[in-house]
């Protein structure tokens, strides 16, 4: 795996923009945009204060800044440097900002929800909504970017409006049978809209276009309910992780759960695979130390090198137990994302928090345990394929595809932490590609510009690399291994991502 230089950052600010061309990100007041193939810089821009927010339109043309302790949205173009826009909120404040489909709206949310602003690039208008909620997805557009659904909250009730985004106007509205909603979410094929209800109450309302109530799905009562909510690509499952530990699986014929996945603290079915993350520090030879040590090699006297080992079952997980005198318990499962083929399920619970699950959908079963030495902090799916990428806030970033697992360490000193990761789509292509990674990391400092330290993983750079792997037209190819880290340095498949990993500080 190739790495880039590591490149300052502020407040983990850095998004590809959606046609995977350019890369940006802040460093403060500063927007740099840089190639994404080449990393050169492309155009910096400097706001008026420190940015708290960026977003790419989906043409990749503009990049809206949001400095929310100032009320302002500052808006960029790619194509002409030299123009820009500043749209300021005022007395009303800004919590939210966040593009149309089209790219040539801006819909702002000002302090306590009282309203959401929409600002029209193009003609200049101003149109308001009012009554949003302040919820954890209160906004969602379909894909297509026809539609928008909000949450509202008037007389103490809950309603949906669907409106129009090609004129703003309303099309539906209607109540929602929920005590406190907690957010919505449009399926990916937009025909359906899925509303659960905050914790207190187990409840999950499926809506159609014309606002009509297909499905109500209740798990249980008289217990914290629904933590999170996950639609596949497919439109077809939709996944609903609970308090209690387990994820529902709902079928898009009668909405009824077609199973459930359980989150035990010991496995014992052979047939899973768990993965387990071993560390070992390699000895320390005197001889070899300069004091002081040479400009070009400092860094930590020592590195400590990552494993996956494959464990025999039954293997015990190391579980958290949730402080009963605290609000929001760390019980339940957390986060769960569909693989891009709606074929793997991944999941974490968070009375386990330093494993991740995969689930074959297909087959309805657990596949793999993937089993950190330190708590989770999120994963992503590469856009194309099925491998996932993990971050634990160290100094390592996980893989993993059905053909295994590597743990790669990244440039940097021992105090390094990846913070999270996100993946880049392919250039002029709808279709993403997943060949570049970006992490974004905290306390750390940078080693020698353009350095690219050996990896702990099972993975191949230089011409040895390209030798092996480039042939494959996926980018994966298959060898025999004899020193490979990965998996208890025995006979191991060699995969060789063919990706541009961009590491930044």
């Amino acid at each position: 795996m190739n790495f880039s230089e590591v490149f300052k950052l502020s407040s983990l600010l850095c998004k590809f923009s959606p046609d995977g061309k350019y890369l940006a990100s802040c460093v403060q007041y500063r927007l740099v945009v840089r190639d994404a193939n080449t990393l050169q810089i492309r155009q910096l821009y400097t706001c008026l204060d420190q940015i708290q927010h960026i977003e790419w339109s989906a043409d990749s043309l503009f990049i809206l800044c949001a400095l929310y302790k100032r009320g302002l949205v500052q808006v960029w173009s790619l194509e002409q440097p030299e123009w820009h826009c500043k749209i300021d909120e005022g007395s009303a404040g800004l919590v939210a900002s966040c593009w149309s489909p089209d790219g040539r709206h801006i819909l702002n949310t000002t302090e306590f929800h009282l309203r959401i602003t929409v600002w029209s690039l193009c003609t200049k208008s101003v149109s308001y909504i009012k009554y949003p909620k302040a919820c954890q997805q209160g906004v969602t557009f379909t894909r297509d970017g026809r539609y928008l659904a909000l949450a509202e909250r008037r007389d103490c009730k809950d309603y949906v409006s669907i409106l129009v985004c090609s004129d703003w106007q309303l099309l539906r509205h209607f109540d929602t049978d929920t005590q406190d909603l907690a957010g919505i979410e449009w399926a990916p094929n937009g025909c359906v809209l899925a509303a659960w209800d905050s914790c207190l109450e187990y409840k999950i309302l499926l809506y159609s276009l014309d606002g009509r109530l297909l499905s109500t799905f209740c798990a249980y009562e008289w217990s914290l309910g629904i933590k999170s909510v996950a639609w596949s690509p497919s439109s077809q499952f939709l996944a609903v992780g609970s308090y209690d530990g387990k994820v529902r699986i709902l079928n898009h014929v009668t909405w009824k759960m077609i199973t459930e996945f359980g989150h035990p603290a010991t496995i014992n079915n052979p047939k899973i695979v768990v993965y387990k993350e071993a560390e070992k520090s390699p000895p320390l030879v005197l001889g070899r130390l300069a004091f002081p040590p040479p400009r070009a090699a400092a860094g930590p006297l020592s590195s400590t090198e990552s494993k996956y080992e494959v464990a025999s079952v039954p293997v015990s997980l190391q579980t958290l137990k949730p402080a009963a005198d605290r609000a929001n318990p760390r019980i339940g499962v957390g986060a769960l994302a569909f693989s891009p083929d709606s074929c793997f399920l991944a999941t974490r619970s968070d009375s386990v928090p330093t494993a991740v699950w995969i689930w074959d959908i297909q087959k309805l079963r657990l596949l793999a345990v993937l089993e950190q030495l330190s708590a989770v902090r999120c994963f992503q799916w590469d856009p194309r394929q099925a491998r996932l990428a993990i971050c634990t806030g160290g100094s390592k970033v996980y893989l993993w595809s059905p053909a295994g697992c590597v743990s790669v360490q990244v440039p940097g000193e021992a105090r390094t932490t990846s913070a999270c990761a996100s993946w880049r789509r392919s250039r002029g292509s709808a279709q993403p590609s997943g060949r570049g990674l970006t992490t974004r990391r905290t306390r750390a400092r940078s080693g020698p510009r353009g350095s690219r330290p050996e990896t702990s993983a099972c993975v191949g750079r230089g011409k040895g690399a390209e030798r092996l792997g480039a042939g494959s037209p996926t980018g994966v190819a298959r060898r025999k291994c004899f020193a490979c880290f990965s998996i208890a340095r025995q006979f191991c498949e060699y995969v060789w991502y063919k990706t541009n990993f961009c590491y930044l500080k």
